[in-house]
């Protein structure tokens, strides 16, 4: 009796530690990352240094409509545009969001950021370009890249499915 308490407690603690991580329609090895837990939106305190520093900037093309980005002067992206111009084919995710697998790795500084905006270009886990079309609350960490500057209209040009997007230093 005491052998089966134990191994119940023993599930009900890994239940709740891997709760947070299973929100998603697909499996964690397959997604890059979403779930709308709520969290708290990062105060202006926990925004870094990086983040608000803004380098050079990049377009992403897609179906025929241009979106400018501007990068924060992270070492991620700094690496991402290293690997510019490239075009590559976003897969759909949850409705909110767009994401690939790159052939290489980038610096990855990851932290949980609590909300995400519409237009946000993030790195989840360290090969994972990630462009998300909808604002949500997220309890997962990401290195952050950058943010469209004008996103009205990014989520028609994305589109529903799969799409080839391109990115272009500017």
């Amino acid at each position: 009796m005491r052998k089966r308490i134990l191994a119940m407690a023993a599930a009900a603690l890994f239940w709740l530690s891997v709760a947070g991580c299973t929100e998603t329609s697909l499996s964690d090895a397959e997604s890059p990352a979403i779930e709308t837990a709520a969290a708290a939106q990062p105060t202006e305190e926990e925004t870094t240094h990086a983040e608000k520093t803004e380098m050079e900037n990049l377009q992403i093309t897609v179906n025929g409509s241009s979106f400018a980005v501007t990068l924060y002067d992270t070492e991620a992206a700094r690496a991402l545009l290293d690997k510019l111009p490239m075009t590559v084919t976003m897969h759909e995710l949850n409705g909110n969001e767009k994401y690939c697998y790159m052939n290489e790795s980038l610096p990855a500084s990851s932290r949980r950021v609590g909300q995400i905006r519409t237009g946000d270009l993030m790195l989840y886990g360290s090969d994972c370009l990630v462009l998300f079309y909808e604002s949500f609350q997220t309890s997962y960490s990401y290195t952050t890249l950058g943010r469209v500057e004008n996103a009205e209209g990014l989520a028609a040009a994305l589109g529903t499915g799969d799409v080839e997007v391109t990115f272009a230093a500017q």
